[in-house]
Formats: structure tokens, C-alpha cells, sequence
């Protein structure tokens, strides 16, 4: 049976999981926020060089030098910029991964405390249903562990596939942009 000490504890406990996501959630936001403003600034930077630039072309052929020059780079920007904004989100998910880890491994324990307290206060004769319910406890943890790396293998196949079609795309705007 569950104490009232007991039960405070947990919602401590989850209570302070919370808050450190919830902070966890702002600093990834904040990231963001640094990102998109660095970016916009940039942006704006490159814009207004580009504009004196347009008031300095003397003719036709000036003109499609610059344009062309000015868009080499626009792939190389979007995937660094998609790159980061990646690494971020990969960032904030593995800690609220962690963390759901650590509370998991906590029920855990305390499943497995709570079922060798039954088994020591269990009746003669009822050790084949104590042994069925950790079979069980097992099996659900073996059940999670599979789980689990497959999550793992189909995250790292999933950032491996998005490298490769951002390089892709890189090397298409590069060679698209060299033919013109």
C-alpha cells in the first residue's frame, strides 16, 4: 500500500520532471528564436549588399552574373539552415527521451519492489502465480528494450537519409546553378 509520504514523493517527483521539460521546451525555443533572427539578419545584410550591387551593373550580362552569383548559395543556406533547426528538435527530443527513460526505469523498480513484497507476504502454495507475474514484469521489459532500439535504428536511419538528400539537394543547386 502506497503512504502518504510515498505518494507525495512521486508527485515531487513529477512535478519536477515537469518543470525541467518545461524548461527544457523554452531553451529549445529560444534556440530557435536565435536562429531565425540570426538568419533574418543575415538575410537582410545580404539583401541590402545585393541591392547596391543592382545600382552598379552596366548592362545585360552584368546583371545575369549577379543574379546567378547571388542564388549559388541559397541551397547551401536552406540546408544549414534546415541542418540546425534539425540538430535542435534531435536535441530537445533526446532529453525528453531521457527523461521519460529515467521515469520508466523508476515505475519499473517500483513494480518490481511491489511484486517482491507480494511475493514475500503471499500465501503458501501461490509461488507459481508470484512467478507468472515477474515473468510477466520481464517480458514487458524485454518488450520495451525492442522497442527501443528499434525507435533507436529508425531515428538514425531517418538522420542518415535526411544527410544524404540534403547533400542532394546542395550538389543539385550547385550544378543547376553553374549551367546557368
Amino acid at each position: 500500500m502506497l503512504t502518504v509520504e510515498q505518494f507525495a514523493a512521486v508527485n515531487k517527483a513529477n512535478l519536477d520532471v515537469l518543470f525541467g521539460l518545461t524548461e527544457k521546451s523554452f531553451a529549445s525555443v529560444e534556440k530557435l528564436a536565435q536562429l531565425n533572427m540570426a538568419a533574418g539578419k543575415a538575410a537582410l545584410n545580404e539583401s541590402a549588399n545585393h541591392a547596391q550591387a543592382l545600382m552598379k551593373v552596366k548592362d545585360v550580362q552584368e546583371l545575369l552574373a549577379l543574379q546567378t552569383e547571388a542564388l549559388q548559395p541559397v541551397g547551401e543556406k536552406v540546408s544549414s539552415y534546415s541542418r540546425h533547426v534539425y540538430d535542435i528538435a534531435v536535441g530537445t527530443q533526446a532529453e525528453f527521451t531521457k527523461a521519460v527513460e529515467a521515469q520508466l526505469a523508476d515505475a519499473q523498480k517500483a513494480i518490481l519492489n511491489l511484486v517482491d513484497t507480494a511475493a514475500k507476504n503471499a500465501p503458501a502454495g501461490s509461488e507459481s502465480a508470484v512467478a507468472l507475474l515477474k515473468t510477466a514484469v520481464a517480458a514487458s521489459n524485454n518488450a520495451y528494450e525492442s522497442v527501443q532500439k528499434v525507435v533507436e535504428q529508425a531515428t538514425q536511419a531517418a538522420e542518415a537519409n535526411l544527410q544524404a538528400v540534403t547533400q542532394q539537394a546542395v550538389s543539385t543547386a550547385k550544378t543547376a546553378s553553374r549551367k546557368r
